[in-house]
């Protein structure tokens, strides 16, 4: 249990708490590149509790300022793109994405107040489908060459979807193995070979074994947590029949994103963002190792739950998640569908907006989580003091990140299970036309 203080220590995202202090330091998603297309590219933004504008010029350029103008505080999302910035409808002033202010057009034809006029503007770079910013002071860091960020275009498939509650609560979720047994369980298993776009729907690697009934037969898992330079490794092992194992291993990138396997051909890199204290947006970042990404039915197939355009799911607390009894008795663990996004949803918002870690018993299978946090608080209170904290890197530094391997497969009995992850993710890169042009850099690595 952690007390009140503790909590707040870890989840409040304000410019002034403590954890804020520690995520304005990193990059952010903002905004899907695909929000930005159509014939104005303009987009309100709030994260951790600050109200930005994001904007394309012109020229390609993007830029983040702040929303209320300079002049009188009137919203700039609703401005207007032209003559090589975000021009404010209230009394035209016009800025450019550096947030410097080039007319003032209601002012007396000989005047130079414009050139004392900033607005306070962020970085802001886009990356697999994913627009990025920068709040925090000084350079912001490199980013890591993960898979990820080097994957092609081609490659690579960006969404996202809100979440009515803290970001911490949001993360765990995806560190911690052992919830899928129970809260993602389908009494039956569907045709693996129509998996592709869904997580937990197609067969583990180096098997015919749905990973459905492995979630379902198997529901202790052995967990190892390790540290690694990028966060941690996370290990889930289930003990089958005849020697075998059924290996799934996972990756926390620090701060606030994990690494996942979603099938044996494509992995899941995904932040949880805080919008405020109460509110976050999970962005991810599918990459294949296989084909090009078939981005028009992915996305598709997510439209059917979210509605544009703030991508909310259609089943949310207002409607019970789409519960239905019948369901639960004969289909999911939850009744709540199909879509383990609705599930994951349910779980962390029924938490409530903060969830009361006062009242909590964590156990054995909760060792990622209790890991994490000991990272979390031990990096804010560096930050507090002016410190150093996980992967605030510089571009000489990117290219010791890649990976981070993340593998969900059935090893051959007398394997050991590093050893078999360890080989499928070499067998994967070798197989992928991108990939295997980095087999001779690290892949992952530890601290």
């Amino acid at each position: 249990m952690l007390t009140v203080e503790q909590n707040d220590f870890m989840t409040r995202v304000g410019s002034e708490a403590p954890a804020g202090k520690l995520l304005r330091r990193y990059w952010q998603p903002v905004a899907l590149t695909d929000e930005l297309e159509g014939k104005r590219p303009v987009r309100p933004v709030r994260l951790m509790g600050q109200n930005f504008v994001l904007f394309r010029d012109e020229n390609g350029e993007l830029g983040l300022m702040d929303r209320d103008c300079p002049h009188r505080g009137a919203d700039l999302a609703f401005g207007r793109v032209e003559d090589g910035g975000l021009r404010c409808p209230f009394h035209g002033w016009l800025f450019n994405v550096k947030g410097a202010c080039l007319e003032t057009p209601a002012e007396p034809e000989n005047s130079t107040m414009y050139k004392h006029i900033q607005q306070s503007s962020y970085p802001v770079v886009e990356r697999s489908g994913i627009i990025f910013a920068y709040l925090g002071e000084g350079e912001p860091p490199a980013f890591p060459e993960f898979d990820c960020f080097v994957a092609p275009d081609t490659h690579t498939f960006a969404f996202k979807g809100l979440i009515e509650c803290n970001w911490l609560q949001a993360l765990e979720v995806g560190i911690d193995p052992a919830h899928a047994s129970y809260l993602h369980r389908f009494f039956e298993d569907e045709d693996t070979s129509e998996s592709y776009g869904k997580q937990f729907r197609g067969a583990s690697a180096d098997s015919e074994m749905p990973i459905t009934q492995v979630l379902r037969e198997y529901g202790r898992p052995d967990i190892k947590v390790e540290p690694t330079n990028y966060g941690m490794r996370l290990t889930a092992l289930r003990h089958l029949p005849q020697n075998q194992t059924h290996v799934r291993v996972t990756n926390l990138v620090f701060p606030q994103a994990f690494v996942i396997p979603m099938s044996a051909e494509m992995t899941i890199s995904q932040w949880h963002v805080p919008v405020d204290d109460e509110t976050c947006y999970w962005y991810a970042i599918f990459t294949s190792f296989t084909g090009p990404v078939d981005k028009k039915r992915m996305r598709e197939q997510r439209l059917e739950l979210y509605e544009l355009p703030d991508y909310i799911s259609r089943r949310n607390r207002s409607n019970n998640y789409g519960y239905d009894v019948n369901e639960q008795l004969s289909e999911t663990y939850t009744g709540m569908g199909h879509d383990i996004n609705v599930h994951d949803q349910w779980a962390i918002e029924s938490q409530g907006r903060i969830q009361d870690r006062t009242r909590e018993h964590l156990g054995t299978s909760d060792k990622g989580i209790v890991t994490y946090r000991r990272m979390l608080v031990k990096a804010i209170e560096s930050t507090l003091k002016g410190g150093d904290a996980p992967l605030l890197i510089d571009a000489s530094q990117a290219g010791e990140f890649s990976g981070p391997p993340s593998i969900d497969g059935i090893e051959k009995a007398g394997v050991d299970p590093v050893t078999y992850w360890k080989e499928a993710d070499i067998e994967r890169r070798q197989g992928s036309d991108w990939a295997s042009e980095r087999l001779p850099q690290r892949v992952g690595g530890d601290a």
